[in-house]
């Protein structure tokens, strides 16, 4: 499948959709040499380039409730709601192992997406950028005001949905001609301006480029949205995206209804799989 880019939004705990989906490709043993993500995209994408069916399932919702998940405990302590440390370090080493071996030796490219803060644009790192700690991961996944900024490899970074939500140009940029993108929110989504403008300015004073960023980003966003539909209708993409309405919110904890995301994300990749093989062929 030459020419052919995996497309994965963030979204919190909505990231339990793409879960599902990742799961159904794996099942299928449909593999893709091109996969790029933010925040929990980017999460959901190591265990599948990884090739570990179910492991996303069990670290999330089986840690869910745990403080040390994510919790305002955590806040208190380190000033980031999810804890950094056990999520990226603690659990793929003790609690949940992370086949290490089988993620170097994937063919596939693969890009993670992280926000510049100084600059306020989009940062990439490949699969050799991931760090012992998995340090990309944790500054594309660090969401504003509930996580600290990441210092990796000379930058300060933050949430990767901030600049890139959906990197789709960057995917088309590096020289796919047809894309799979899996969204996290339902058709017809469009984000309304953000809230908490002054949190954001006082917080982030320091950094007025990132700031200009977060203040457009639903501009964004909704232009990137309206792209992909373009590229739908131009047969150059294929969507998956919640065919339920949304129960879960970015910062969930209701296992009941994180098993359901996921099993509306396996369920819509299921029902595309026929329309998927034909695309890529």
């Amino acid at each position: 499948m030459q020419n052919v880019g995996l497309v994965l939004e963030g979204g919190g705990m909505r990231g339990l959709y793409t879960c599902g989906v990742m799961e159904y490709f794996m099942e299928k043993d449909l593999y893709f040499k091109y996969v790029i993500g933010v925040s929990a995209g980017a999460c959901n994408a190591v265990s599948y380039i990884s090739k570990q069916r179910g492991r996303n399932e069990k670290v999330i919702i089986g840690y869910v409730k745990d403080w040390r998940y994510m919790s305002l405990r955590n806040f208190i302590l380190t000033k980031s709601y999810f804890g950094m440390d056990f999520i990226f370090d603690e659990i793929p080493n003790k609690h949940v192992s992370f086949d290490y071996e089988t993620f170097q030796k994937s063919p596939c490219d693969f890009l993670i997406g992280a926000t510049d803060c100084k600059t306020g644009k989009p940062v990439y790192f490949n699969k050799d950028d991931l760090g012992e700690k998995f340090q990309a991961l944790r500054a594309s996944a660090s969401l504003p005001m509930i996580s600290t900024i990441v210092k990796y490899k000379g930058y300060e970074l933050l949430d990767g949905g901030i600049s890139d939500s959906i990197p789709i140009n960057k995917s088309i940029k590096d020289g796919n001609t047809k894309n799979i993108i899996v969204l996290t929110r339902n058709k017809g989504y469009r984000k309304s301006p953000g809230k908490f403008t002054g949190l954001l300015k006082l917080n982030y004073r320091n950094y007025p480029l990132l700031l200009e960023t977060m203040m457009n980003r639903y501009k964004n966003y909704n232009e990137t949205l309206d792209y992909i539909e373009q590229l739908e209708k131009e047969n150059k993409a294929i969507v998956i995206r919640p065919s339920r309405e949304l129960e879960v919110g970015r910062l969930e904890k209701d296992s009941k209804k994180l098993y359901g995301l996921l099993h509306n994300g396996y369920a819509d990749a299921e029902n595309s799989y026929e329309k998927i093989m034909e695309f890529v062929s």
